[in-house]
């Protein structure tokens, strides 16, 4: 049985402990850390492959605005230097969905190449406005199972303008990626 029990200690104040109710703390659980370690590790940002479910699902586009790897079409190659963290794009019409749900019934089956992590799915938007109830539902569907991350309809992009800064809707998007410019 798991129970929170407070614990007094002579050297500072009082913790909290959750887990198995024992007499006494095993001091070989908290070990001394040791004295030439560094405190703390340098982490650079993460790296993400873009992968198209489907043609013109605009992976080239978020790779140049977010950063990372555009593998258009192909599984990204960790053996050869790109990154194993898979990022899916797919547009927000009724193909593109279908695209989206079949890859990731290809990761859920173990058919994906190994080495590869499926970190989420972003989808494009493939109009201006809101998507039609139908499209909005299978979106749902898709985010009950991994997350979503929606790129609404950007009309600079659509003429090749990537040099603004990404609409505040990618938010979110830019901090999974580690992107420069955020929004």
């Amino acid at each position: 049985m798991q129970v929170s029990m407070r614990r007094q200690g002579a050297e500072g104040p009082e913790i909290w402990l959750r887990g198995p109710v024992t007499d006494r703390v095993e001091p070989a659980l908290w070990p001394e850390p040791a004295r030439d370690e560094p405190a703390h590790l340098a982490v650079g940002p993460r790296r993400f492959a873009w992968v198209a479910t489907h043609g013109g699902a605009g992976t080239t586009t978020l790779a140049a605005v977010f950063g990372g790897h555009d593998a258009g079409r192909n599984w990204p190659r960790p053996d050869l230097g790109e990154p194993g963290s898979v990022l899916l794009v797919g547009r927000t019409h009724a193909a593109g969905l279908d695209a989206v749900s079949h890859t990731l019934e290809t990761f859920r089956r173990g058919e994906a190449p190994p080495g590869l992590d499926l970190e989420a799915v972003v989808l494009v938007a493939d109009a201006p406005g809101r998507l039609p109830r139908p499209l909005a539902q299978r979106v749902k569907v898709i985010d009950s199972m991994i997350d979503v991350y929606q790129v609404p309809w950007i009309p600079a992009w659509r003429v090749g303008d990537l040099a603004s800064a990404p609409p505040r809707e990618t938010a979110a998007l830019a901090r999974l990626t580690g992107a420069t410019r955020l929004p």
